[in-house]
């Protein structure tokens, strides 16, 4: 096991395993919770702010499934394999490289070099620029159907 102050470590699989498990739960959640809107019933009663709650739905659910993609880019990575990865990537005239670190937030393995300079190996480029636009386009719908629904509810009022 790792100490904190080892300057080798990557992302902790104690830590790793539980958010993948979670991840997936919630993932799976969220799914069955939008495949029950898609019901005859339920689209009968669909209303604009379900629409965009669910719109907000989806998009977190597929923000939340890219992370745990990347996640799995470094679960069955083993620390010899992720040194190797951070050599195999080193940009030409990167020093020699003084340690690594897992990130859970962005998501990352960072390579750490002598100069300072780091960069981030084995999690696909696209993982947090894409979950960071869902999660806005998510955050956007969520506002709207709020709004929508507070709209409704004032003039529910001022009609009874």
């Amino acid at each position: 096991m790792a100490m904190a102050s080892d300057p080798w470590q990557g992302h902790d699989f104690a830590i790793l395993l539980p958010v993948l498990i979670a991840g997936a739960l919630t993932g799976l959640g969220i799914l069955a919770f939008l495949c029950s809107r898609l019901t005859a019933r339920a689209l009968g009663l669909r209303t604009p702010q379900a629409v965009w709650r669910d719109a907000s739905l989806a998009a977190t659910g597929l923000a939340l499934g890219l992370y745990l993609w990347g996640c799995l880019h470094v679960l069955f990575l083993e620390d010899q394999e992720q040194a190797e990865q951070c050599e195999l990537h080193r940009p030409g005239g990167t020093p020699a490289l003084v340690g690594r670190r897992g990130d859970f937030i962005p998501l990352r393995l960072v390579c750490e070099a002598s100069d300072g300079h780091d960069y981030s190996v084995v999690i696909p480029h696209y993982v947090n620029p894409s979950i960071a636009v869902l999660l806005l386009l998510a955050l956007a719908c969520g506002t709207v159907s709020v709004l929508l629904h507070l709209g409704r509810r004032r003039t529910t009022r001022k009609r009874g």
